[in-house]
């Protein structure tokens, strides 16, 4: 327990540090008096004012914030902080304030990526096979256990998954497959065939295979710096893309938002098992839920960055600004939705942990 603790107290600050930095920095940059950069809320525990910036650590970690000078359009402030005054600044530069939060969550996730890949390589499962299924098209052909596959219709094979999409990307067409066995080479003509699947989402999805299932062999591919760099990158990609598909598909009630929405007990949990695995796990679930805050905070609801960038666009593109009763409206409604999400991820958490099976 101490270390599930432990770790989601380095996590969350990490996270949290990184996505107010961006806010700071940004707002530094273009000339914003920043009064108040805190990590975490409620009362102070420990803190230093350098200039009229009160740099401090408070009580409740589940967040942070940094409070702006002339950060709402109704706050009073001196004639003299005018030229300091988040709401006196262009509205292109207040739109880039508040987008550089969840920005810098995808730079850590990808630094933190890059980092892995540099230091370890990248995980690759080797194309060997381990089981082949009786009459498949693979037992036909005289697939056996230990072949190593190198190549498909010309196109090489550096990993089972590549080797998958490979077939699935021919879409049913004849196979000349590459092999390797007990040293020798081989090539075998397959003719996949069409099974139902469940993909990630537990749907049932059309895939073309052969009736094979991989060994579970793997290794550690090493890559240079711009490798690990593009590689970062796509697993950035990878993870946004999964991330919404998943809200996307609990929207629509194709997947369970019970079972896959979890809050602060499940993320500490989590956090705790990761922490165990080791320094490359850990690291890697940190960038996996910095991802995650970044997304979360795009999204367009008034009281999260994305709400704010969603009406400093319209202001944008209007002309002027959106009427500040509305905003209050719309950020009381939203704040609304937070706290029912908020409480579901709780109600969630708390069942997990009391009556799981």
């Amino acid at each position: 327990m101490s270390e599930s603790i432990i770790a989601v107290i380095i996590v969350l600050g990490v996270l949290i540090f990184f996505h107010e930095l961006g806010h700071f920095l940004l707002a530094r940059f273009f000339g914003v008096g920043v009064l108040k950069f805190s990590l975490g809320f409620g009362p102070k525990i420990i803190g230093k004012k350098v200039g009229i910036t009160d740099y401090c650590i408070s009580a409740f970690p589940l967040g942070g914030f940094v409070k702006m000078v002339g950060e709402e359009p109704g706050d009073e402030i001196d004639p003299d902080q005018i030229p300091i005054s988040f709401t006196h600044k262009h509205v292109l530069k207040r739109l880039i304030i508040v987008l550089a939060g969840p920005l810098f969550n995808f730079f850590l996730a990808i630094a933190i990526f890059w980092g892995l890949f540099q230091f370890y390589g990248k995980l690759i499962q080797e194309p060997v096979i381990g089981t082949v299924q009786e009459n498949s098209p693979a037992f036909k052909a005289g697939f056996k256990q230990g072949d190593l596959i190198t190549g498909i219709n010309g196109i090489p094979v550096e990993s089972w998954n590549n080797m998958a999409a490979i077939i699935t990307s021919e879409g049913g067409k004849g196979l000349n497959i590459s092999f390797v066995r007990d040293g020798s080479d081989h090539v075998a003509a397959v003719i996949p065939e069409q099974k139902i699947v469940k993909n990630f989402f537990g749907e049932d999805t059309k895939r073309y295979m052969i009736g094979v299932s991989s060994a579970g062999s793997i290794f550690f591919k090493k890559l240079n710096p711009f490798q690990a760099f593009f590689e970062s990158f796509g697993q950035v990609y990878y993870i946004s893309r999964l991330t919404i598909l998943s809200i996307g598909k609990m929207v629509q009630g194709t997947i369970s938002a019970k079972d896959n929405l979890g809050g602060p007990i499940q993320i500490a949990k989590m956090a705790g098992d990761f922490y165990r695995e080791g320094f490359p796990a850990f690291m890697s679930f940190m960038a996996f839920l910095s991802v995650s805050l970044g997304l979360l905070n795009l999204f367009p609801i008034p009281v999260l960055d994305g709400g704010h960038i969603l009406f400093f666009t319209v202001e944008l593109i209007a002309g002027r600004p959106v009427n500040l009763k509305v905003r209050e409206i719309a950020q009381q409604v939203g704040l609304g939705l937070l706290l029912l999400l908020m409480g579901f991820a709780f109600y969630n958490d708390i069942m997990k942990l009391f009556f799981a099976n």
